[in-house]
């Protein structure tokens, strides 16, 4: 049996029903003394819970997943087999809330632990103690454009070791991981033929790319589509701290061509929770990274502690928020019940224009921003 969440409050349930032909409508009754003293902000967009759904081609997943990069990767986040535990926790809460978005990749891992990403989320399939998950989740697995993957095989092989770790009959959306046209441009055919492959054997309901620019967005997008194969989503780092140009050009690329943005790191990898200062970094390679970027993030740290103050939110649900506003899926990632919960408090609420205008505004007058991903091409 199919797990079913309860069904999607979009914007027209709150609505009044329209009147019929002929019907006189009682005017609206005035507002209040206390609703004009506190006006509310004017919502942007649709107002997310939990277990509403967006479009993601031919799917449907909640309005923000999970990402899992740390799931298995002791160099930067300092995993512990012995973690494994608290990782179904936050899978078994997450699922139990309506999220059914969860992104992992191939090489996510190090070292004997290459893949461990994969294999925990397969694991954690199986085990969840509560309704049948059925067709509602929606792993999204990227494969790495490694240097010996020449041939578009070698990419279904890769996706078939993917299935064996996860442990599924297909995956939902298999992206490439990254594109190789800044320094391999040969290679580029073989990635875009593997997804073709992919696709038309039926291992994933839909592709995607990771870390494509603008420029080579389009060339794949118009690539696949002549091979009829949809591409459904492009996922890049997109956050606060990353607002450049390009990013915001792919933004509108992704528009017009009806590609889901999901955006991973919309934390800045944790620079935007609050939770960091220059005398108290975190543990590993992160910690050089936030010594460069964290001094010059004054005004838009100020400008996510207001508005987090006066929401009676946190700055990450904020900073989250702000991608949901954008258009985006954003994909934070979680390694704990507590941070799983927290990244939940992001949905059902939304910035208002004025507060997304006042975070762009201070985010660009910080004179540091996030380091681009060195993959990311043109």
């Amino acid at each position: 049996m199919a797990l079913r969440w309860p069904a999607a409050a979009t914007g027209a349930h709150f609505g009044c029903r329209a009147s019929k032909k002929g019907t006189m409508r009682p005017p609206p009754p005035s507002p209040s003394p206390a609703a004009k003293l506190f006006k509310l902000p004017p919502r942007i967009g649709p107002l997310f819970w939990p277990w509403e759904k967006v479009k993601v081609g031919p799917l449907v997943v909640s309005p923000m997943g999970f990402g899992t990069w740390a799931w298995g990767n002791q160099l930067l986040w300092g995993y512990k087999e012995e973690m494994d535990a608290l990782l179904q926790e936050t899978f078994d809460l997450a699922l139990r809330n309506g999220i059914t978005l969860f992104d992992t990749a191939d090489s996510y891992g190090t070292g004997r632990l290459n893949g461990q990403s994969e294999r925990l989320l397969g694991k954690f399939i199986r085990e969840f103690q509560g309704r049948n998950i059925g067709d509602n989740i929606v792993i999204a697995t990227k494969f790495a454009a490694y240097p010996w993957r020449l041939t578009p095989g070698q990419f279904v092989k890769a996706c078939k070791s993917s299935l064996e770790r996860l442990q599924l009959d297909q995956i939902g959306i298999g992206q490439l991981h990254w594109s190789t046209a800044n320094y391999a441009p040969l290679q580029e055919q073989a990635l875009w033929d593997g997804l073709v492959a992919m696709y038309e054997e039926g291992l994933v309901r839909a592709v995607g790319v990771s870390n494509y620019g603008p420029k080579q967005l389009i060339k794949i997008h118009d690539y696949l589509e002549s091979r009829g194969v949809p591409l459904c989503s492009a996922q890049v780092q997109f956050s606060l701290l990353s607002m450049s140009d390009a990013q915001m050009e792919l933004k509108e690329v992704c528009n017009s061509l009806g590609i889901r943005l999901i955006a991973y790191s919309p934390l800045g990898l944790g620079m935007l929770t609050g939770k960091y200062t220059t005398s108290s970094l975190p543990r590993g390679p992160r910690a050089l990274l936030f010594r460069q970027v964290l001094p010059g993030l004054d005004p838009l740290l100020n400008s996510l502690k207001d508005i987090s103050e006066r929401r009676q939110k946190t700055m990450s649900q904020v900073a989250i928020n702000w991608c949901i506003c954008k258009g985006t899926i954003p994909i934070p990632g979680v390694k704990s019940v507590k941070q799983a919960e927290e990244n939940l408090g992001s949905l059902g609420w939304r910035l208002s224009s004025d507060e997304i205008f006042e975070l762009e505004s201070a985010a660009k007058s910080s004179p540091k921003k996030m380091i681009q991903n060195i993959f990311q091409t043109r």
